[in-house]
C-alpha cells in the first residue's frame, strides 16, 4: 500500500515559502542541526528557550562549526550544573529533565565536530555519563544501559522497557532501532521512544558500528553487512524473558534505511521492518556528492563530508567510496518477508522521493506500505525532522497493530 498525497511530487520548494521552522535559512545543515536538537522536546525536554539563546550566540557565526560546538556545549555545562543543584537538593526527577536536555545539547554540538579533538570526545563521553545517571534517576519509562555480545567485543545499547500496566505479565513485543549516519542512541531516544515504551512495545536502541560509542570509543567502523550485528542483537533480545522472541522488529532511521531492510532481509526471525527514510545505492549518493563538492556546489548535508570517511575508518575518498560498493539493496529487500513499512519526506533534500518509491517497489513482502508525508501535512523534510512526532506516531501505531496482533 503506497500512502501519498497526489499534489506530492517531491520537486523542491522555495525555500522563502518552506513552512518549516528555519533558524539558519542560509545554512541547510545548521538548519536541521538545530531541528533535531529541538525535535526532543517531548520526550528530552528540550527548551525552546535555552535553543535560543544558543541561537542568539551564533549570530554572525553561521558555519563556524567550532563555535557551534562551544555554544551547545556551554548550555550543556549551565544545564548539567542546573541538575547537580537539583539533585543536592534531593530533587531526583528534576534532576534526570536536567540531565537529559543536557545530553541532547552535548549531542547537538559535538556533531559537527571533524576532525574529533579531545575536548570533543570528552563531552560525547561526559553526554553518555549523564544519560545514564538520568535514566537511574527515572522510572518511567525504565531505560537499562545493555552491552550486546558482538565477536570478540560488545555493542553498547539502551533498553527501554514497555509500560508493565500495558504489557501485562505475558513476554512484550519490541523493536530494535539502530543508528542513521551522524545519529546516536541517546539521540534516538528522544525520538519518541517513551511513546513506544506507552503502548507496551519495548525498545533496544543500539549504537552499532559506526555509530555513536562505537565508532568514537570502540573502534568499530561502520560495515555495509547489517546482519553481522543485527544478528547478535537479535539473540540478545529475544534471549530476554521479559520479550517474545516471535515479535521483535527491527528499524532505523536515515542511512538505516539502508540497515534495516537488510536486516530484515537476512535476518527472518525479525517479525517486521520500519525503515524511517529510505535509501537504495549509497555509493551512488557519494560519488554524486563528492563530484557535485568538487564542483563547488553546495549541497544538504547533515553533517560535514569528513564525518564519511571518518565513520568508514578511511583516510581517503578512494577508500571510502571503495567501501560504500557494498551498501546496495537490490538484490537483497525483494528477499525481506515481514510486514514493512517506509516513511519519506516528499521535500527530502538529502534522498530524493523516487529512490524511496526504487526502494518500496522492490521489497519483497506482500504486507508494505510507503507513507510519503507532504508539505501541507508536515514530516515534509528528511526523517520528518520538521515535524517528529507526526512521523513517530505513524510509525508506533503501525508498529503496535503489527505486533501486537
Amino acid at each position: 500500500m503506497e500512502t501519498k498525497s497526489a499534489a506530492t511530487t517531491g520537486k523542491s520548494q522555495n525555500k522563502g515559502d518552506d513552512p518549516a521552522f528555519l533558524y539558519f535559512p542560509t545554512n541547510y545543515r545548521w538548519s536541521m542541526g538545530l531541528l533535531i536538537c529541538l525535535s526532543g522536546a517531548p520526550w528530552m525536554g528540550t527548551e525552546i528557550d535555552e535553543v535560543n539563546r544558543v541561537g542568539r550566540a551564533l549570530a554572525g557565526k553561521v558555519g563556524d562549526d567550532t563555535a557551534w560546538f562551544t555554544e551547545w556545549a556551554r548550555m550543556g555545562d549551565k544545564i548539567e550544573a542546573r541538575g547537580r543543584d537539583e539533585l543536592r537538593k534531593g530533587h531526583k526527577l528534576t534532576a534526570a529533565s536536567c540531565f537529559m536536555r543536557a545530553t541532547r545539547y552535548y549531542q547537538t554540538g559535538e556533531r559537527f565536530i571533524q576532525p574529533r579533538s579531545q575536548t570533543s570526545m570528552d563531552v560525547y563521553a561526559k553526554s553518555v555519563r549523564i544519560f545514564q545517571e538520568a535514566a537511574s534517576l527515572m522510572h518511567r519509562p525504565r531505560i537499562e544501559p545493555v552491552e550486546i555480545p558482538y565477536g570478540s567485543t560488545t555493542l553498547p545499547g539502551l533498553l527501554v522497557h514497555p509500560d508493565p500496566e500495558v504489557a501485562g505479565k505475558n513476554p512484550a513485543p519490541a523493536m530494535v532501532f539502530f543508528d542513521g549516519f551522524d545519529v546516536t542512541k541517546e539521540i534516538q531516544y528522544g525520538y519518541g521512544i517513551p511513546d513506544l515504551a506507552a503502548r507496551g512495545i519495548g525498545c533496544l536502541i543500539v549504537d552499532g558500528p559506526g555509530n555513536g560509542e562505537s565508532v568514537r570509543f570502540r573502534d568499530l567502523p561502520l560495515i555495509a553487512e547489517t546482519e553481522h550485528y543485527a544478528t547478535p542483537v537479535y539473540d540478545y533480545l529475544a534471549g530476554r524473558k521479559e520479550f517474545d522472541p516471535k515479535r521483535i522488529g527491527v528499524m532505523a532511521l536515515s542511512l538505516g534505511g539502508y540497515y534495516a531492510p537488510r536486516a530484515a532481509s537476512l535476518e527472518p526471525r525479525y517479525a517486521c521492518c520500519v525503515a524511517w527514510g529510505a535509501q537504495w545505492d549509497y555509493h551512488d549518493i557519494w560519488a554524486r556528492r563528492l563530484e557535485a563538492l568538487d564542483s563547488g556546489k553546495v549541497l544538504s548535508l547533515s553533517v560535514p563530508p569528513e564525518h564519511l570517511q571518518w565513520v568508514l575508518g578511511v583516510d581517503s575518498r578512494a577508500a571510502a567510496l571503495k567501501k560504500l560498493e557494498g551498501f546496495r539493496l537490490d538484490g537483497i529487500v525483494q528477499k525481506m518477508t515481514c510486514p514493512f513499512l517506509l516513511l519519506h519526506g516528499a521535500g527530502d533534500e538529502q534522498i530524493p522521493l523516487p529512490l524511496a518509491e526504487k526502494l518500496y517497489n522492490a521489497v519483497g513482502s506482500k504486507q508494505k506500505e510507503l507513507k510519503v508525508f507532504s508539505r501541507e501535512e508536515g514530516g515534509f523534510h528528511h526523517c520528518q525532522v520538521d515535524n517528529v512526532t507526526i512521523g513517530v506516531h505513524y510509525m508506533w501505531d503501525w508498529i503496535a497493530e503489527v505486533l501486537k496482533q
